[in-house]
C-alpha cells in the first residue's frame, strides 16, 4: 500500500504529467461528493483458499501490461497469491504454507548480490517474521524470515499486521511494521532498514520506534508516499495519522484526519499520484463497503490538512486492504488501477476513472 514511480517508467509518467493542463488540477470542493451508486470492478480475481486481506501492485518496468497483483491469504496455512491484470491466478509465482500472512507491500531496486532487486514483503503473524520475495519470480530472499518486535512480551505485541516499504531519496529501503496490539506511548510502529547481508539475502536493522495509538481497536493499514516522504496509518477507531517516513526527520505527528463519518473501522490506505506533489489518499470505510478520498497535497498553504473530497461505494465487501497506481498499464487501465480486497476470498480490480468519477482527476 504505497505510492511510487519506478525509474524505468518515470519518463512515461513525467511525459503524462507534463501534458496535463491547469484544468486537470485536483478538485477541492467545499462539500464532499458522495456517490450513491455502486462502482463495479472490471475484473474479480480467482479465489484464494481461505481469507483475502491485502493486495500490492508490482509494475513490470519492461512491459506494464505484464504487471502483477500480489495478495495475502490470511490463514495459519496461508500464502501470497499472485494474479495478472485480468485477475487470473499465476500458480507458478504463488507462495503457500505461510503462517497467517497479513499485509504485503512492494518496493523497487533493493541492492542484493550487486543487482537491483524488486521485492515483495509480507508480515507473517504467527512466526513474528517478515517474509521477503524477489519479483517477479517470487523467490525467497530472507534466509527463512526476519524476526521483528524482538523483546516485546505483551499479549499480541509481536503478532504482525501492517507493512509499508519506504525508499528514501538516498535509495535506502525501509520496512515500517505494525502489530495486533501495541503501546500508547508513541512507539506502536517499528521501522527497519533493509540491506544485503553480504550473501545476497536481506537483513533488517531497527532504526526507530514511533507512532501514536489511541488505545481503541488496533493499527493495521500503513501506506508510504515515497515522493513526498510521508507515512500514513489507520488508527482504526480514531482516524488516519501522518508522520515523516524518514527516521532522520523525527517522530512529530503531522496530522490526524478522517476522524468522522466512518461506519466501522478505518482500514486500507492507498495513494494515487497526479503529479509529483498532488493526488489523492483513499481510506477504506470497512463497514460501509466504501472508500473516502482526501487530497494528497492538503489544502492551499496547509499541506497537512486533508479534508474529505469524495465517498465512493464499491462492490468489494468489507475491504481491509487496497492499493492503487496511476501508471498506464494496458487498454483496460489507461489511467491506473485500483485494487481492493473483498471478504469473499477475492480482490476486485477497478479502473481509476470509475473511482474518480467526474469530480476527481486522472492522468491522461
Amino acid at each position: 500500500m504505497k505510492l511510487f514511480i519506478i525509474p524505468a517508467i518515470s519518463g512515461l509518467a513525467a511525459m503524462v504529467i507534463a501534458c496535463q493542463s491547469t484544468q486537470n488540477a485536483p478538485f477541492h470542493s467545499a462539500k464532499a461528493d458522495t456517490v450513491s451508486s455502486i462502482v463495479q470492478p472490471v475484473f474479480i480475481t480467482d479465489t484464494v483458499a481461505h481469507d483475502t486481506d491485502d493486495p500490492a501492485i508490482w509494475i513490470n518496468p519492461a512491459d506494464p501490461a505484464q504487471s502483477l497483483i500480489i495478495g495475502t491469504d490470511k490463514d495459519q496455512d496461508g500464502g501470497l497469491y499472485v494474479f495478472d491484470l485480468q485477475g487470473k491466478l499465476q500458480r507458478d509465482k504463488t507462495v503457500t504454507g505461510l503462517k497467517r500472512p497479513d499485509n504485503v507491500d512492494v518496493e523497487y531496486g533493493l541492492n542484493l548480490a550487486g543487482k537491483p532487486t524488486d521485492i515483495a514483503v509480507t508480515t507473517e503473524r504467527f512466526t513474528h517474521k517478515l517474509r521477503i520475495y524477489s519479483l517477479p519470480h517470487m523467490r525467497p530472499v530472507d534466509n527463512g524470515g526476519i524476526e521483528v518486535f524482538v523483546g516485546e512480551t505483551g499479549e499480541n505485541m509481536r503478532d504482525l499486521m501492517g507493512i509499508a516499504l519506504y525508499k528514501s531519496k538516498s535509495d535506502k529501503i525501509y520496512a515500517i511494521v505494525g502489530r495486533k496490539s501495541g503501546p500508547t506511548d508513541g512507539t506502536y510502529l517499528w521501522q527497519y532498514l533493509l540491506e544485503d547481508n553480504g550473501k545476497g539475502q536481506v537483513k533488517a536493522s531497527l532504526v526507530r520506534k514511533f507512532g501514536k495509538y489511541s488505545g481503541l481497536k488496533e493499527i493495521e493499514a500503513i501506506a508510504v508516499d515515497d515522493q513526498l516522504g510521508y507515512v500514513y496509518y489507520s488508527d482504526e477507531g480514531t482516524g488516519v495519522r501522518k508522520y515523516y517516513a524518514d527516521p532522520e526527520k523525527g517522530n512529530e505527528e503531522l496530522a490526524l484526519f478522517a476522524t468522522s463519518g466512518f461506519t466501522e473501522d478505518h482500514e486500507g490506505i492507498s495513494i494515487y499520484q497526479l503529479t509529483e506533489s498532488t493526488g489523492y489518499i483513499l481510506v477504506s470505510d470497512q463497514g460501509a463497503n466504501s472508500f473516502q478520498i482526501f487530497p494528497r497535497e492538503g489544502t492551499s498553504g496547509k499541506p497537512h490538512q486533508h479534508p474529505l473530497l469524495r465517498k465512493v461505494t464499491v462492490r468489494a465487501s468489507h475491504s481491509d486492504g487496497s492499493d492503487v497506481v496511476s501508471v498506464p498499464l494496458d487498454a483496460q487501465f489507461k489511467n491506473g488501477l485500483f485494487v481492493a480486497m473483498s471478504d469473499d476470498k477475492t480482490f476486485h480490480l477497478y479502473r481509476w476513472e470509475d473511482i474518480a468519477g467526474k469530480h476527481l482527476k486522472s492522468i491522461r
